[in-house]
């Protein structure tokens, strides 16, 4: 589908995919609704792009995809992964190593392993504000204080982004550490109650509620970092 205001981009990724198997490409667009419907209809397919190869019909992005023997993110939608947060850390740790270079010309201080902590916090807040309602919905599923006081589930992510500015400006650290270690024990000691002790098998709201981290050890380090940083901040 090629339109004035719509550009698929499964069509681009199909294609591009082509080009980099090393297919020489017929490319037919679909310039108006009216056109992409006779086509679904001719061929009896719900989606656009299709793809055909030597006159046999291959089917959509996902369809081409399995025929190169690549992965389909639609079949591992359920599948527990670690990615986000791998994401999230390596570019907080990158982050705070380059604060550190132009702040002080140098990239091993102790300032760089304040920022690390402070920024991942600000980052996996902003994960969490990005979706409040998701995140509370899966937040309220272990959190044994928002269990409690719903509206604990609304504040904390704001929390937790106002002790990691404050960590990271060394400003206020009387209200920033208290928060961090306030957050942070009870985090930790919902973590240890429902995946060690009740042995629940949950979804992780540390870096959102669309997540498929699983609740359990990434989590469990999230909050003793919070303490710990909170701890180190303040004494």
């Amino acid at each position: 589908m090629v339109m004035d205001k719509h550009i698929c981009p499964f069509g681009l990724k199909s294609r591009d995919l082509l080009k980099r198997e090393g297919y020489d490409i017929e490319d037919h667009y679909l310039e108006t609704r009216e056109q992409t419907d006779a086509f679904k209809q001719e061929h009896g397919v719900e989606t656009t792009p299709q793809t055909w190869i030597d006159g046999k019909r291959i089917g959509g992005h996902d369809d081409l995809r399995r025929f190169f023997g690549k992965e389909v993110d639609a079949d591992k939608t359920d599948e527990t992964t670690y990615q986000p947060v791998i994401a999230i850390f390596a570019t907080a740790a990158l982050m705070a190593l380059a604060t550190s270079w132009a702040a002080f010309g140098d990239l091993l201080t102790v300032r760089a392993f304040e920022w690390f902590i402070a920024m991942s916090m600000c980052i996996l807040a902003i994960q969490k504000l990005q979706d409040l309602k998701a995140f509370q919905n899966q937040f309220l599923g272990y959190d044994l204080l928002a269990q409690r006081y719903v509206r604990y589930a609304f504040v904390y992510p704001f929390a937790e982004a106002l002790a990691g500015i404050l960590m990271i400006a060394g400003a206020l650290i009387w209200l920033a550490s208290p928060i961090a270690i306030f957050i942070g024990t009870v985090g930790a000691v919902s973590v240890i109650k429902a995946v060690y002790i009740d042995k629940r098998e949950l979804k992780c709201a540390c870096v959102g509620g669309d997540s498929n981290v699983p609740l359990g050890f990434i989590s469990l380090t999230e909050n003793l970092m919070m303490i710990f940083m909170g701890l180190w901040m303040l004494f």
